[in-house]
């Protein structure tokens, strides 16, 4: 979506794309020349802009954060390029960086190899759920033209199953993820500034997005639901 946004605004405004070309220009010319410090700025100023992140820029910036030992910023990027390129090793990364760092929410868990499942095969699983449905709406269709009568059991094992196949293409793009951007963000229990604090969580944290109330995210946290600042949150 965003590399499509990305190339209607150069379209309509070609400026815009040779002052992006420029900055990324000079951020590749300082990162080549082992300038990382100063790179990292201008390929965030080129994010901040619009332009849709390349894996390069994803493992560049990733790893000049590693150099930095800035480990929320590393993380962030490694999730970023992981979402793009799904696979176990940055997966192990991310865990290893998690654990040495005391930060939460990369655990190699059940959610995360299902997460990584699903990103790695979603388009083999759809075709695979999908057959079953194709053949039930073939037989449906041929029972009516046939005049044929349909059982209340067959209709209700059929609307079922396309109930569960919905939910199962729509809940992992309704579940997003963030990485905490403060050093003291509030969980609160309700989407409001004078709702009781649970926890206070430190930068870093990752934690599953499961909807918006104004100014809140409603996270998963240790199993438990709260709700956080949006600009408190990157958004993955």
């Amino acid at each position: 979506m965003r590399l499509f946004i990305s190339i209607v605004v150069g379209l309509l405004l070609p400026g815009w794309v040779s002052g992006q070309t420029a900055l990324l220009s000079r951020a590749d010319s300082l990162f080549a020349a082992g300038n990382q410090a100063e790179a990292v700025p201008l390929y965030e100023q080129v994010m901040a802009g619009g332009y849709a992140p390349t894996d390069a820029m994803l493992l560049k910036l990733a790893s000049a954060n590693e150099r930095q030992n800035n480990a929320p910023r590393l993380l962030y990027y490694l999730q970023l390029y992981f979402d793009h390129h799904p696979d176990d090793a940055v997966l192990r990364k991310m865990s290893e960086v998690a654990q040495a760092n005391n930060l939460t929410g990369y655990e190699i868990d059940d959610l995360n190899y299902f997460y990584l499942f699903y990103r790695k095969y979603n388009l083999y699983v759809f075709l695979f759920l999908f057959i079953p449905a194709g053949y039930g709406f073939g037989v449906v269709l041929l029972k009516r033209r046939r005049q044929q009568g349909i059982s209340g059991r067959q209709k209700g094992t059929f609307i079922a199953y396309l109930f569960l196949l919905l939910i199962f293409i729509n809940l992992p793009q309704r579940i997003q993820m963030g990485i905490t951007s403060g050093d003291r963000v509030l969980l609160r229990v309700k989407p409001s500034g004078a709702a009781s604090v649970a926890e206070i969580v430190g930068r870093g944290n990752k934690m599953n997005i499961f909807g918006t109330k104004d100014i809140y995210l409603r996270v998963l946290w240790r199993n438990q639901i709260y709700y956080v600042r949006r600009d408190e949150v990157w958004v993955i």
